[in-house]
């Protein structure tokens, strides 16, 4: 893809994919377009050298490889990210009739959004909705994005909190519930309703749902020279998009490693699920590729000795107006390159080895490189890396591109940064 059409392929794919469950329909659609099939890990695999195949998790995870030419002991080239970031999911029997006939909706905070930034903006409502089949075990599966405005959380008025901008706590059962309709005599089963309508089936055919709300406001290129991309979700959706950019294009080079794009859902809140990186679920797609393939457990654990992970996750670029927040001498920049991500504490997979490796992917692909590395007054966060490697022993380095607010609902990215980050995983993955 050349360069001046990669973000505005981004913007794109940040429109369509609101939600966890809408990216990874997102990704599986680039993935069938460009001739990728879908495998059942309940089935028997078969593979060759040279397949493109694809396995979804609960909807909200999708693990796709190219087989590669090599020896079944051949390692992995694996680029992982993550589907989900944080927002507001609608509980059940969710609507609630207000004094004066406004309607809210009951919902729960998902990871850790900025709750501030959700205030005062043209919201919507997409996810996952589970339909009555004739196999209880096996209910139908159906995705659903509103894509008109349908709710506002507002903002008490400055005039009844007059200290609201020296510092006002939050409380999330209260202050940040949606409002969705004015003047509803029947709020009772709204959301069933209105989903129904939407999917056009029986509203009686809706056993359950994962509902999230999600900002209307599209991605867009802003700055005097264009250079800079607000959209909700850059953290993780902007890595998802570049490794998925970077498989489709290297997909028709012939590589002795089999490559792998591994995006998991539940980072944000601990990864310790079934689609999470804390579950077994991509060594359990690993192996079978080498069984697949007529490899043995030692095949296994050779290519497994002989893989790399680029653990992809959004770094902190640094603020302008908060220099003081970051590390003294690591300043990454927007603009700068993608970032190494470094923790004394293991909070990352990274050591110098990798790093090195990674670092090297970015000289030969003509990129920049950065390094972020936590103020040492300040806890960091974990992400994928460490987490995977409790599961397997794999060399990796976690890096990512800087952003502004993260958790924001509207983080900032640079556009050049994603352009690099595009660049670099296209060398790792044509090697």
């Amino acid at each position: 893809m050349k360069e001046e059409n990669i973000i505005k392929d981004l913007c794109e794919f940040m429109d369509a994919s609101p939600v966890n469950f809408l990216a990874v329909d997102t990704v599986c659609g680039r993935l069938r377009d460009a001739g990728f099939e879908e495998l059942d890990m309940r089935a028997e695999w078969s593979l060759k050298s040279g397949d493109h195949r694809y396995v979804v998790k609960n909807g909200s995870a999708v693990f796709a490889f190219i087989v590669g030419e090599g020896a079944p002991s051949a390692g992995f080239h694996i680029i992982s990210a993550h589907s989900d970031s944080p927002c507001f999911r609608i509980k059940p029997h969710c609507e609630i009739a207000c004094e004066g006939g406004a309607v809210k909706l009951n919902t729960e905070v998902y990871g850790g959004p900025i709750l501030y930034t959700w205030f005062d903006r043209p919201l919507s409502i997409a996810g996952r909705v589970m339909l009555r089949s004739d196999n209880p075990l096996q209910p139908e599966a159906r995705t659903v994005m509103f894509r008109r405005p349908l709710l506002v959380i507002p903002h008490l008025a400055i005039h009844f909190n007059r200290a609201v901008n020296e510092g006002n706590k939050l409380s999330k059962q209260k202050d940040m519930l949606p409002v969705i309709a004015l003047d509803c005599k029947e709020s009772k089963g709204m959301i069933r309703k209105l989903v129904a309508e939407e999917l056009d089936v029986e509203p009686d055919r809706i056993i359950d749902y994962d509902l999230s709300l999600y900002s209307t406001a599209k991605a867009q290129v802003v700055g005097a020279d264009e250079d800079m991309l607000c959209s909700g979700r850059l953290d993780d959706l902007s890595m998802v998009h570049a490794g998925m950019t970077a498989l489709l294009a290297e997909a028709d080079v012939k590589s002795q490693n089999t490559r792998v794009l591994a995006v998991f859902d539940n980072e944000e809140t601990g990864s310790g699920t079934k689609q999470g990186a804390a579950s077994p679920v991509l060594e359990h797609i690993l192996r079978s590729v080498i069984y697949a393939r007529g490899g043995s457990e030692r095949d296994f654990m050779r290519a497994v000795a002989d893989s790399f992970m680029i653990s992809a996750d959004n770094a902190h670029g640094v603020h302008p107006n908060y220099v003081e927040k970051y590390d003294p001498t690591n300043h990454p920049v927007l603009g700068g390159g993608p970032c190494i991500k470094v923790n004394a504490n293991c909070k990352y997979m990274t050591d110098a080895d990798s790093a090195a490796v990674f670092a090297e992917i970015c000289r030969r692909a003509g990129v920049p490189v950065q390094y972020f590395v936590n103020h040492s007054d300040v806890a960091g966060g974990s992400t994928l890396g460490n987490i995977l490697t409790s599961q397997i022993p794999l060399r990796g380095v976690d890096m990512g591109a800087p952003l502004w607010a993260m958790h924001s609902c509207c983080e900032t990215a640079s556009c050049a940064d994603h352009i690099y980050t595009v660049k670099a995983f296209a060398e790792f993955f044509g090697m």
